[in-house]
């Protein structure tokens, strides 16, 4: 009787994470969006080990696909990093979107990658967001 309740709730752990991950790649790109001559953060910036930064540098930012007008920047400053729960800032910087020169509305994919160089080699991220830019 005992391994019959262990492979039930066994399964049933299976199937939860099934249906997390099933959820996770179903889920929609986020939206933003922003005016001409207008800048907006999008997020955090860092690399991180057991709270501490083991970045060298900010990282260097790849436009893979944008719509025209639409800039990414990072401004540096130091950053707390709460996903993990750390209690300190370390050195980072904030993500920032900028439009400039755009003349009529546009919608499109923005998706950027973050090269990073770390104490442990070269490291990247990645993400995608469906971006209004209105005039």
């Amino acid at each position: 009787m005992p391994m019959r309740l262990t492979a039930v709730v066994a399964a049933i752990q299976f199937m939860i994470a099934a249906l997390v991950v099933c959820a996770d790649a179903n889920a929609q790109p986020r939206r933003l969006s922003i005016k001409n001559d207008e800048t907006i953060e999008i997020g955090t910036v860092y690399y991180i080990m057991q709270c501490r930064s083991i970045m060298i540098g900010l990282p260097e930012i790849e436009m893979l696909e944008s719509p025209p007008g639409v800039k990414l920047s990072i401004r540096e400053e130091p950053v707390l990093p709460r996903a993990q729960g750390c209690a300190a800032k370390v050195p980072g910087g904030t993500l920032m979107m900028t439009a400039k020169d755009v003349k009529e509305k546009v919608e499109g994919t923005m998706t950027y990658r973050l090269k990073y160089k770390t104490k442990d080699g070269e490291r990247q991220t990645g993400n995608s967001y469906i971006v209004s830019v209105f005039p």
